[in-house]
């Protein structure tokens, strides 16, 4: 859950790969599996998640995710996906843990 409203306008400070981590985070992917994908440490996966909140004022993964795509930092092609089928699920494929879980 996000901490009320804010201005956020330093997307400058989100960079390409922080990108990446919040699009794997939004498909369901562990932390673990992150570092797998980005070939980098589990460690600096779940420090980088961590900044990440900071940096967006986001209180959880689940509010992050709620920032990140408030924001637009999420890739379009799953929002027009969603749309598309008309589900509102941009990520589609959770399993019961849904996007942005702990793991």
């Amino acid at each position: 859950m996000t901490i009320g409203p804010r201005a956020f306008s330093d997307l400058s400070a989100i960079d390409a790969n922080d990108r990446k981590i919040l699009n794997l985070l939004y498909t369901g992917l562990s932390d673990a599996s992150i570092a797998r994908h980005l070939d980098v440490g589990h460690r600096t996966v779940q420090r980088r998640v961590q900044r990440l909140m900071e940096q967006l004022q986001a209180n959880g993964r689940v509010a992050l995710g709620a920032r990140a795509q408030e924001l637009g930092l999420l890739h379009s092609r799953r929002r027009d996906r969603a749309v598309a089928n008309g589900d509102g699920d941009a990520a589609g494929g959770h399993g019961a843990r849904g996007p942005f879980s702990q793991r």
